[in-house]
């Protein structure tokens, strides 16, 4: 399921959020104020934030502004919970780049069902969706990558972790993505690992792809990260 991180600081509330997430099998972080949050996002970025409007220090909002700002946290999924509201807060929020807006006192049901929503609609490809880049296709249901040429299909044999890296890839095709960005999505930004990680399995990754000639499908981009992109692919014949 998917990391949340509930940025509370009542913690008779934070700590319901986080009991109904966790039965719902999510794995939950608790922060009390902006610093917490922006130290639990530094070690393992979210899937999801649940963020409250009303924070000692920095607000919710500015927060929210902060992470919106950085390429690393702007994309991630925010769930803003408040006191207010008034329609001109609930535009402040928006303003500020939440996702969606609860106000206080609010049902666990419909947190729960707007996690859920948010979750499946910032989803880049349902879980099981075939994905194709070029010639190559990835099976995310028989965990099978083959190139399809000519009326020949030729399987490929990948470990576990590049057959994630590949998969990646393929459903963000012609994006650069920075070493720390593929430790988030693909390793889960686990802290013991090092950026030098991620060159050593996209290594791995292009020898898997060799024999079909794909290797080329990862690009490098000097300075910066990998990027996959058809237009490299060898042609057939």
């Amino acid at each position: 399921m998917a990391r949340i991180l509930v940025v509370e600081d009542e913690s008779a509330i934070a700590e319901l959020v986080a009991i109904n997430l966790r039965h719902a099998g999510h794995d939950v972080t608790i922060a009390g104020d902006g610093e917490q949050a922006q130290r639990a996002i530094d070690a393992v970025l979210p899937d999801l934030v649940v963020l409250d409007w009303m924070l000692p220090g920095a607000g919710g909002p500015a927060l929210l502004r902060q992470w919106r700002q950085a390429a690393r946290t702007r994309s991630l999924p925010v769930i803003m919970l408040t006191a207010r509201a008034d329609e001109t807060d609930k535009v402040a929020g928006l303003d500020a780049g939440a996702d969606d807006y609860l106000a206080k006192p609010f049902s666990t049901n419909e947190l729960m069902a707007r996690i859920r929503a948010l979750l499946r609609r910032r989803a880049p490809e349902a879980l099981d969706a075939v994905v194709q880049v070029g010639e190559l296709r990835l099976d995310p249901a028989t965990h099978r990558v083959t190139r399809y040429a000519d009326g020949v299909e030729q399987a490929l044999r990948l470990g576990p972790t590049e057959f994630r890296l590949l998969h990646f890839l393929m459903t963000h095709p012609e994006r650069v993505h920075s070493r720390s960005q593929l430790l988030d999505r693909v390793w889960g930004d686990h802290v013991f690992i090092e950026d030098r990680t991620v060159d050593v399995h996209v290594k791995r990754l292009r020898d898997a792809l060799a024999p079909a000639g794909c290797a080329q499908l990862i690009e490098t981009v000097r300075g910066v990260g990998y990027r996959m992109s058809a237009r490299a692919l060898t042609p057939s014949g």
